[in-house]
């Protein structure tokens, strides 16, 4: 089971992009992770008459290492550690190691 997946709300713990959170787009593999808004890069596009593309220079988002991101709890407004727990009639679920709250219960 992962500890962070598609959909989740993390912020990132350290580079360029310090404290700015951001949706989890997808999970490339299980190391890297391309976060809406986050290590976006200027890429120069070659132009390419056969697809019809103009070319020029392009924003991309371009993955992000697993272990600078934290997942954000909203109730205390911090990234946090993740764990998995065994809960009974639920199975599996993922829980906030500071508070022990499950991940994405609405309270």
């Amino acid at each position: 089971m992962n500890k962070i997946r598609k959909g989740d709300e993390v912020i990132v713990l350290s580079g360029r992009d310090r404290k700015k959170r951001g949706i989890v787009l997808s999970v490339i593999d299980k190391e890297h992770l391309l976060v809406e808004g986050i290590n976006v890069v200027k890429k120069h596009i070659k132009p390419n008459p056969m697809t019809n593309n103009p070319g020029g220079i392009v924003d991309k988002t371009m993955p992000i290492h697993i272990s600078n991101v934290a997942l954000f709890n909203s109730e205390t407004g911090k990234g946090e550690r993740v764990g998995i727990q065994k809960k009974d009639g639920e199975g599996k679920v993922r829980i906030f190691r500071s508070n022990g709250s499950v991940v994405g219960a609405k309270s």
